[in-house]
C-alpha cells in the first residue's frame, strides 16, 4: 500500500505543477498579440528585407493594422514586443525598467562596454565623459577643425571634379571629421586602411547573429577585429604620449577618455575606451553623413527651399574675409538650414529604430512585457503620424519654427529623455559647416531620374546620388 506520506507528497507536487501551469497560462495570455515565428530567425529577415526595398514603414504599417499598436515577435534572436507611439516612445526612453538593448549582431561587433550597453553607475560615468567632451562649450574650440577638414575634403574630392557620387563622398568627409577631430588620427595610412575596415564593419550590424563564413554578419566580426586592433594601437600611443608629457588630455576623446578619473584610481578600461571609441566612430559617421547627403537630393529637387538656404549661407559668407573660417557665433545664425536638416531626419531617419531590454516583468497598454524580453520602436510611427505633424509626406521645414509646438516624444530622431544622443551637438556643428561650404562654392543638379533610396540599414541613395557639379567660388 502506498503510504500517507507518499500521497501527501504526490498531491503536493500535482498541486505545484498545476499552480505554475496556471500562473504560466496567466503569463502567457496576457502577453500582446503576435507570434514569435521560428526560432532565433523570427520575423528578422522578413524586417530585412522590408527595408532593403525601402517598404520598412510599410512592414510597420501592416503589422500595427493587424496587430494593434502592441504586438510580439521576434527578432534578431530575441523575443521582442514592438510598441509604437508617443506614450509609447516616452515609456522607452524613460522607463526605469528598461535598458538599452541592440541586436545580438550589433552588440558583439562594437563590444559590450559601450555606452548603448551599459546601465547604472557605469553607463552614466562614461555618458557623462563623453556628453562632457561634446557639450557645445567645448565644441567651439573644434569649429575651426572641423571647416578646415569639410573644406580639404572639398578641395580634393569636388573641386576640379565635374561630377561626384554625394553618398560616398559625405560618408568619406563624415569619417575624416570625425578621425581628425574626435579621435586625433591625422591624413595618411591609418585612417585608409580604418575607413575601408570601418565600411565593411558596418555591413553586417543588423543581421541574423549566425556566424559563418558567407554571411554578412560573419564579414563584420572580421573587420571589427581589424579595427579594434587598429585602435588598440592608437590608444598605446597616445597613453605613452599623455605619460611623457607630450599631448594634452584634452587633445581629442581618447586622451581625454585615457585621463578620466587616473588621479582617483578610477580610470577606464581600456576595453571601455574602445568599445565607445567604435560607438561614436559608427554614430558620427552614419547620421552626419546621411543628413549631408539628403540635404543635397533635396535642394536639388527643392528650388524654394534651395534659395532660402543659399540666402541665409551667402549673407554669412559675405561677413568672412577671403579663407576666414566659420565660427560658433556664425552656426548660431543657421536657423533656417537646421531646420531643413530636422526635416530631413523627420521624413528620412538614419535609424529606423531601436531597442530596449526590460529588466523586470512590466506592463504597459494592458499587456505583460516579461523580464529579459527586448522592446523595439521605430521613428516613423510618429514622424510620419499625421495627427502630429500635419499633411508628414510633405517636405515642410516650417514645422520645427516652433519646438515648443511640437509634442515631446514625437520627433525622435536623435531619441528622447535621459539617453538622448549625446553626439547632437556635433552633428548639428558638422552638417552646418558642410552645408555652408557645399552651397556657397558649388552647383549641382543630380544626374539620375532614380534618386530613391534603400536601407541596409541606414538609408541610402541607390546609385550613390550621382551629381553634376559646378565651381562657384574657391574654397
Amino acid at each position: 500500500m502506498v503510504s500517507a506520506q507518499l500521497l501527501a507528497l504526490i498531491l503536493a507536487l500535482l498541486l505545484i505543477i498545476i499552480n505554475l501551469l496556471t500562473k504560466y497560462r496567466k503569463k502567457h495570455q496576457r502577453l500582446p498579440p503576435g507570434s514569435l515565428g521560428i526560432p532565433i530567425i523570427g520575423q528578422s529577415l522578413g524586417l530585412l528585407q522590408a527595408m532593403r526595398a525601402n517598404t520598412g514603414e510599410r512592414w510597420i504599417k501592416r503589422r500595427i493594422k493587424k496587430y494593434g499598436p502592441i504586438s510580439k515577435l521576434s527578432l534578431f534572436g530575441q523575443p521582442t514586443v514592438f510598441l509604437t507611439g508617443p506614450a509609447a516612445n516616452k515609456f522607452i526612453f524613460s522607463s526605469d525598467l528598461l535598458t538599452p538593448q541592440q541586436p545580438q549582431s550589433l552588440a558583439r561587433i562594437i563590444g559590450g562596454q559601450n555606452m548603448m550597453e551599459l546601465v547604472g553607475a557605469d553607463h552614466k560615468r562614461i555618458r557623462g565623459a563623453v556628453s562632457y567632451f561634446l557639450k557645445p562649450e567645448i565644441l567651439r574650440k573644434y569649429v575651426g577643425k572641423i571647416d578646415e577638414e569639410i573644406r580639404q575634403h572639398l578641395r580634393t574630392n569636388w573641386v576640379a571634379h565635374n561630377r561626384v557620387k554625394v553618398s560616398p563622398s559625405m560618408k568619406r568627409l563624415t569619417f575624416n571629421v570625425i578621425c581628425s577631430t574626435i579621435f586625433g588620427i591625422e591624413q595618411g595610412t591609418m585612417r585608409e586602411v580604418l575607413v575601408k575596415e570601418f565600411n565593411n564593419m558596418l555591413a553586417g550590424m543588423w543581421a541574423v547573429p549566425i556566424n559563418l563564413p558567407f554571411t554578412h554578419f560573419h564579414n563584420s566580426l572580421k573587420a571589427s577585429r581589424k579595427v579594434r586592433k587598429l585602435l588598440t594601437e592608437l590608444i598605446e600611443k597616445k597613453r605613452s604620449a599623455l605619460q611623457k608629457g607630450e599631448c594634452s588630455s584634452h587633445e581629442d576623446l581618447i586622451t581625454y577618455l585615457l585621463s578620466l578619473g587616473a588621479d582617483k584610481g578610477q580610470a577606464l578600461t581600456d576595453n571601455e575606451i574602445l568599445d565607445n571609441v567604435v560607438l561614436l566612430m559608427i554614430a558620427g559617421h552614419d547620421t552626419t553623413s546621411i543628413v549631408l547627403t539628403f540635404i543635397v537630393r533635396q535642394l536639388a529637387n527643392d528650388p524654394i527651399t534651395y534659395a532660402e538656404v543659399l540666402n541665409e549661407q551667402e549673407e554669412i559668407a559675405k561677413s568672412k574675409a577671403s579663407g576666414e573660417a566659420l565660427t560658433w557665433d556664425d552656426l548660431l545664425k543657421m536657423k533656417y538650414t537646421w531646420r531643413v536638416a530636422q526635416e530631413i531626419l523627420r521624413t528620412i531617419p538614419p535609424l529606423f529604430g531601436g531597442f530596449r531590454r526590460v529588466i523586470k516583468d512590466v506592463e504597459f497598454g494592458g499587456y505583460l512585457i516579461p523580464k529579459g524580453w527586448q522592446v523595439f520602436w521605430t521613428t516613423s510611427t510618429t514622424h510620419m503620424d499625421e495627427s502630429i505633424f500635419r499633411e508628414p509626406e510633405n517636405f515642410n521645414p516650417a514645422r520645427f519654427e516652433n519646438q515648443s509646438g511640437i509634442p515631446p516624444y514625437c520627433f525622435i530622431a536623435f531619441g528622447a529623455g535621459p539617453r538622448i544622443c549625446p553626439g547632437y551637438e556635433f552633428a548639428k556643428t558638422e552638417t552646418l559647416v558642410g552645408v555652408h561650404y557645399l552651397v556657397t562654392r558649388f552647383k549641382w543638379r543630380l544626374c539620375s531620374k532614380d534618386d530613391t533610396f534603400v536601407r541596409d540599414p541606414m538609408p541610402s541613395p541607390k546609385h550613390g546620388l550621382p551629381a553634376q557639379i559646378e565651381l562657384k567660388t574657391f574654397l
